[in-house]
């Protein structure tokens, strides 16, 4: 002994206290079915009587696996950890859990300035995949993830712009018909798309598809109302509301309804329109996409559409563990529906 420290207990000490060989030791706790369950109670109770825990990642090393999963969480360079889309946070604690189930730890990093992107987890042996979630608008961050998308590689990307990666999405198209059917059923007779299409955001665009698809077999010609970039998707939203509401009284005008590309956006065109004086749901409805839990709140509370994050979490750890899986999925997505669409 040194200055008090005491000597860390090896395998060795436990086949010495459960009178068997290093080897059975070795065995009994890697849960091999060579070993009697008696043999096996009887090493257990030696290990944890000394304190002696298997190293696992050394355990998972020999057998060719690192056992951790690198999840890589894209921002925009100047975000706070509080301006962070939540569905984003959502979908992380959602991969988590599903790779946890698989018996994998998860290395977690959140990255947004180009001087600090890094995802060769692999090459480094510190993981066996990696999982890229992007919520957010980051050219330089998404061309760096897009070159690790190479043979070998283990990669599955959450909201990739770009369409030859293997990623994992929500089902977009259907949430804009799910989105115009609710509001023609509800009432409504003039829904407008509020977002941006021709973005690095596919899944704003691919809502804005499913939502003229089913606006045009209705026998209605589709409505944007754009979005310009600010600060945050709140402002983004409060300022697309607000140029609807210059045109002219709402409800005289040509839409009596918003459908959102995300929930943020609707809860700032919320915002928008109650300053105006404008009443929703009565006079125009508003829905959104991702189910945040400021919808739940709001008021009146935000009608959605929501994709399910543990599916979606299940689905991003499947691609990059299991062999002969798709590389490209889409989860599917349910309408919630509340009081700002109850006309």
């Amino acid at each position: 002994m040194n200055g008090g420290s005491r000597r860390r207990p090896t395998s060795f000490d436990v086949a010495e206290r459960a009178g068997v060989s290093q080897p059975t030791v070795s065995r009994a706790l890697s849960g091999s079915p060579a070993i009697a369950e008696a043999t096996r109670r009887k090493v257990i109770e030696a290990a944890e009587a000394l304190g002696y825990f298997v190293d696992e990642r050394a355990a998972r090393l020999r057998r060719g696996s690192t056992g951790t999963l690198a999840v890589v969480v894209i921002c925009r360079e100047g975000d706070s950890a509080s301006s962070i889309n939540p569905f984003a946070y959502a979908l992380l604690g959602s991969v988590c859990v599903a790779a946890s189930e698989r018996g994998f730890e998860t290395l977690v990093s959140f990255q947004a300035r180009e001087a600090d992107f890094f995802g060769h987890y692999q090459e480094q042996g510190r993981a066996d995949g990696l999982v890229v979630i992007g919520t957010t608008t980051n050219a330089a961050a998404w061309e760096h993830f897009r070159g690790l998308e190479s043979e070998g590689r283990k990669v599955a990307y959450w909201g990739s712009p770009f369409d030859e990666l293997d990623w994992v999405r929500s089902d977009n198209r259907a949430a804009g018909k799910l989105a115009v059917e609710h509001l023609l059923a509800a009432g409504y007779r003039r829904p407008c798309f509020l977002g941006a299409l021709n973005t690095p955001q596919v899944q704003f665009t691919e809502r804005y598809e499913g939502y003229a698809e089913a606006m045009r077999a209705a026998g209605l010609e589709p409505c944007l109302a754009p979005t310009v970039n600010a600060p945050t998707r709140e402002e983004e939203g409060r300022r697309a509301a607000r140029r609807l509401i210059e045109r002219g009284p709402i409800e005289q005008g040509d839409i009596d309804a918003v459908f959102a590309a995300c929930d943020a956006m609707a809860l700032g065109a919320l915002e928008a329109f109650a300053a105006a004086d404008i009443a929703v749901p009565s006079q125009v409805g508003v829905m959104g996409f991702d189910d945040l839990v400021a919808g739940r709140f709001s008021r009146p509370p935000l009608t959605t559409i929501a994709p399910d994050p543990a599916e979606a979490g299940a689905a991003l750890v499947e691609a990059v563990l299991d062999e002969g899986v798709a590389a490209r999925r889409r989860v599917p997505v349910s309408l919630i529906a509340r009081g700002s669409t109850a006309k």
